[in-house]
């Protein structure tokens, strides 16, 4: 670690045990969350920008026509990808997705999978025929916490997404036969332990700087959970977690909802 990159470490981390946060959040605070559907309506049948502080994601819904799961043959399909952009972080580099980008599909995926958010039943057309639902995670800017910043983008262009006309075998582009069947609105909730301190909606600084997170996605129920990082939480920890997530996630999924009025 770099002299400089150890020395801000350290003041973040004094700050957290002075009760303090680099943006004079209160620790159990997120960031501005700014939401806006429709952004690529022209060109895909569903999408949300997203902006939670500095971090800045889009999220583009696709749609085709293919086989199903042999386990699942009367259910659609539903696959997340997830793109660093270069230019959203100077870490991040070009080419085929990493670890990085993979673990952030995933945890997404599983959040709305495991929410049964989508009707997949609904998107069965025929035998051998389903609805593929493609969900494109694209980081325009990294300033911490793409988890939440990118699982509200994708549940909220969800929420945005179109159905493509479907007719004699073919899909009709530009014409619609109704809404993408969205039934949950699952939320994830990222809360970071530093010092012994748990901060929700951790910025790039405090993620340099935390001993470990734990995303916490939840409807009326838990979802989901995947942690992170080298330290541990204790179990009346991981309950504190739960009830945050709960919590935000209340608040959260009304601005996701009436960011489509």
């Amino acid at each position: 670690m770099k002299i400089e990159a150890y020395l801000k470490r350290e003041y973040i981390r004094n700050l957290v045990k002075a009760g303090e946060r680099i943006d004079d959040r209160d620790f159990l605070e997120y960031r501005s969350l700014k939401i806006e559907r429709g952004y690529t309506k022209v060109k895909s049948p569903g999408s949300a920008f997203v902006e939670l502080g500095n971090t800045k994601v889009l999220v583009g819904i696709s749609l085709d026509v293919g086989q199903p799961y042999p386990d699942e043959p009367n259910k659609g399909v539903m696959t997340t990808s997830a793109e660093l952009r270069p230019l959203a972080d100077p870490y991040f580099e070009a080419g085929p997705p990493d670890e990085h980008a993979i673990e952030l599909a995933r945890v997404v995926d599983r959040g709305i999978r495991e929410s049964n958010a989508i009707d997949l039943e609904k998107l069965f057309i025929e035998e051998d025929k389903v609805w593929i639902v493609f969900i494109d995670i694209h980081v325009l800017n990294n300033d911490g916490n793409l988890i939440d910043a990118s699982g509200i983008a994708a549940i909220s262009a969800l929420l945005d997404a179109r159905m493509p006309k479907y007719e004699d075998g073919q899909i009709i582009r530009g014409e619609w036969s109704g809404k993408l069947p969205v039934k949950e609105v699952p939320i994830p909730c990222t809360t970071a332990k530093i010092c012994d301190k748990l901060l929700v909606d951790p910025c790039l600084d405090e993620e340099y700087s935390m001993d470990a997170q734990i995303t916490i996605t939840t409807t009326d129920r838990i979802n989901a959970i995947q942690k992170s990082g080298v330290g541990a939480f204790k179990p009346e920890e991981i309950d504190q977690c739960v009830d945050i997530a709960f919590e935000n996630a209340k608040k959260i999924r009304k601005i996701v909802k009436s960011a489509g009025d």
